[in-house]
């Protein structure tokens, strides 16, 4: 029999699975399939921006009051809002759904991330293990199934895009634009990038609501409210407003925090250089829109299987190596970015770069949500609010320059940030090594304990984590 919280584990997962088969596929399609005027990428700007807004006050106020169990449903709810504005897009039904996406993103992800930490220290605790290592594998698995998703979403887009009649031969003169070579700025205006048949974008768009509204109910049916008593009491003795508006806020005088800072943003640049400038200026150019989703698949697929590997050998090997391990990975892709010229007779190529960049980003993924956890047990939900927001501004600031840099600069900018992240990490980890962060009193979570006991009819020895 599985434990309660590795149940919940799979919950979340597969909800989160469902919720960004639809999203997943929708950002990696922008760049290319709404380029005009750049309406794409600003609608991704926009989302990310609002995260960073929603970052500010709204996890640690949804959380305490909602709970986690709930705070995801409406996150989830937020994110629907942005498939339905695909349906019809344009500037008066992307940007404000993007503002609304955005504003529930940070509080979905943060109430997530503390679900995911609350469960590790429960079960840590139930069986006398080490807090870090349950917390470690069960965002490996967490990430294991959620970066799936990446693969179902563009297989759909694939194969529902594949029945398009119109698809256009590329011309020898446009193979010569692709690549860090050219400066890859009118790329949206050539022919591979037209839109297939409405019918197409609408039966696609209508299959991704589909799976976005099939999250929702995963979530609300199948996921114990894990911390509805501590809601219930701090909604019965309500701290000052002010207290938890600036929860986020406060964390910042935490100088290990403000050192993750470049980690973090990186996380954001290399997610949207992949799917925003790989996708457009190397796949779509060389390519075709058709072949993004195969592309996309390819690098769901590699970050899904290192997601779950590195959460189990991150015990054995430490944070440190397997960061060493992405930089390197990250740091080699780049370079040959920008010599290399992409051609359809090197087809194998273009997997080459999204299987090897997928493995990377499952290190900075799974590991960085991790490290947060660790380093701020007492404060997760302004944690990973943090998290959420300095990733987010990775985000905007990669896609606020994609419209007027050229691919080159691009990759020169997300070079730079990584060697900063190379020097600045270190730093944190040392001091973590030398003066280890102690876990969370299993005390905080007693509330729950009993209730599982009873739920169960068995008695959890009161180990201290």
């Amino acid at each position: 029999m599985i434990s309660r919280n590795f149940k919940n584990v799979l919950v979340v997962s597969v909800g989160f699975l469902s919720l960004f088969t639809a999203y997943g596929g929708l950002q990696s399609l922008q760049s290319s399939l709404n380029a005009e005027q750049g309406m794409g990428v600003a609608s991704l700007s926009v989302i990310y921006a609002s995260i960073i807004i929603s970052s500010m006050f709204l996890p640690p106020i949804m959380i305490k009051n909602l709970g986690c169990k709930w705070t995801i449903v409406a996150g989830m709810a937020c994110y629907v809002s942005y498939s339905v504005g695909n349906l019809y897009p344009g500037w008066y039904t992307l940007i404000p759904t993007s503002a609304i996406l955005g504003l529930g993103g940070s509080p979905l992800w943060s109430a997530k991330c503390t679900y995911l930490t609350i469960s590790g220290n429960v079960q840590a605790a139930k069986e006398g293990k080490k807090g870090s290592d349950v917390i470690n594998h069960y965002f490996g698995i967490f990430f294991f199934i959620f970066q799936s998703s990446a693969v179902w979403g563009n297989l759909m887009s694939s194969l529902i895009f594949g029945q398009d009649t119109n698809i256009a031969i590329i011309p020898d003169e446009q193979l010569q634009t692709c690549g860090a070579a050219d400066c890859g700025l009118n790329v949206s205006v050539n022919g591979t990038t037209t839109r297939p048949a409405q019918k197409l974008v609408w039966t696609l768009v209508g299959c991704y609501i589909g799976v976005g509204l099939l999250a929702m109910l995963i979530i609300a049916v199948f996921l114990d409210n894990i911390d509805q008593e501590q809601a219930s009491e701090f909604r019965g003795n309500r701290e000052p407003f002010c207290h938890t508006f600036l929860a986020t806020f406060r964390l910042l005088k935490d100088w290990r925090l403000l050192t993750l800072i470049p980690l973090t943003m990186y996380s954001g640049f290399e997610q949207s250089f992949l799917s925003g400038e790989y996708t457009k200026n190397y796949v779509t150019c060389a390519l075709g829109i058709h072949y993004v989703g195969f592309v996309m698949m390819c690098f769901g697929a590699s970050n899904s299987l290192c997601s779950f590997l590195f959460g189990r050998l991150a015990r054995y090997t430490g944070r440190a190596a397997l960061f060493l391990l992405a930089a390197v990975a990250n740091f080699s892709c780049i370079i040959a970015l920008l010599f290399w010229k992409p051609h359809p007779d090197q087809l194998a190529v273009f997997f080459v770069f999204p299987a090897l960049w997928g493995m990377a980003d499952a290190i900075w993924q799974t590991q960085t949500n991790a490290l947060y956890g660790i380093l701020f047990p007492r404060d997760k939900e302004a944690a990973f609010a943090n998290y959420r927001m300095w990733e987010s501004l990775g985000f905007v600031i990669a896609f606020g320059y994609s419209t007027f840099l050229c691919l080159e600069y691009k990759l020169y900018i997300v070079l730079a940030v990584l060697l900063l992240t190379a020097i600045t990490y270190p730093i944190v980890e040392y001091h973590e090594y030398k003066n280890p962060t102690p876990p969370v009193n299993e005390g905080t979570y007693l509330n729950h304990k009993e209730t599982t006991e009873r739920d169960e009819n068995k008695i959890i020895c009161q180990t201290r984590i």
